[in-house]
């Protein structure tokens, strides 16, 4: 388990500027290159699962009066950005 020194120093080494959340840490680059297309399709799917369920399951918890299709209409809402 880390320390407090070892987050403080960890914090110090990251690369994030004020106008972006998500980078890309160098190492974790080099695998994602080393990836075939296939494994990288199969993590964007599974990433895109992972959101849709988690989606699911927060507005089931958040409007448990919605009934099955209801959340479903909203889920697919926001999945598509309104578009459908």
């Amino acid at each position: 388990m880390l320390g407090f020194k070892d987050m403080i120093r960890m914090k110090k080494n990251l690369r994030l500027d004020k106008g972006q959340i998500e980078v890309v840490d160098d190492a974790m680059a080099d695998v994602l290159r080393r990836k075939t297309h296939a494994e990288r399709i199969k993590i964007g799917f599974t990433l895109w699962t992972s959101v849709y369920n988690m989606l699911k399951i927060h507005l089931k918890t958040t409007y448990p009066d919605w009934d099955a299709k209801k959340v479903e209409q909203e889920v697919i809402k926001r999945l598509s950005h309104g578009s459908l």
